[in-house]
């Protein structure tokens, strides 16, 4: 086998292996009201491998349609979770940033992620939408907090931890 073809297979294999975790994490943290790992997964995945985030990103929600079904809410997923992964790759661009920067824009995530999953609710008219929004601040602070910690205690012990396999 050639080398570029070793290469593009390690790279899919990968990837669909992150998306499973992804996945398998989220399952495991579901008894604890919206903390989640998957916003600090995906910033990671970001910071460590690019543009290839999507590539993760992708099987990760058809995963979560397939074990939670494909409802209105797996829409907003196939545009929140890029949207986000966008965010980092924009960030990043200024070079490393303290994990606290990390943290805070997570948290600011965190906090928008009910209203960015509230525009597939437009269908059924602006006040669908904002009831749904609004509903849901609650669970927003909480994903707010759980972001800003997660990533404050995980984001530099994950990306180191991604570096040494991405290069193994």
């Amino acid at each position: 086998m050639d080398r570029s073809l070793r290469t593009a297979s390690r790279r899919v294999v990968l990837c669909a292996l992150l998306a499973a975790v992804t996945l398998v994490l989220q399952l495991a943290m579901s008894p604890l009201p919206n903390i989640e790992p998957v916003s600090l997964l995906v910033m990671v995945y970001a910071l460590v491998f690019g543009r290839q985030v999507f590539y993760i990103i992708f099987p990760f929600v058809l995963l979560e349609g397939l074990v939670f079904g494909f409802h209105i809410w797996w829409v907003s997923y196939l545009y929140v979770w890029p949207l986000w992964a966008a965010a980092v790759l924009l960030l990043r661009r200024g070079g490393d940033r303290p994990p606290m920067v990390w943290a805070v824009v997570s948290g600011a995530f965190g906090l928008s992620f009910g209203a960015l999953c509230a525009l597939p609710y437009l269908a059924g008219g602006p006040w669908a939408a904002l009831s749904y929004w609004i509903a849901g601040i609650p669970f927003d602070l909480l994903h707010c907090a759980g972001n800003f910690f997660l990533a404050l205690t995980l984001e530099r012990p994950l990306c180191q931890l991604l570096k040494r396999l991405r290069e193994g």
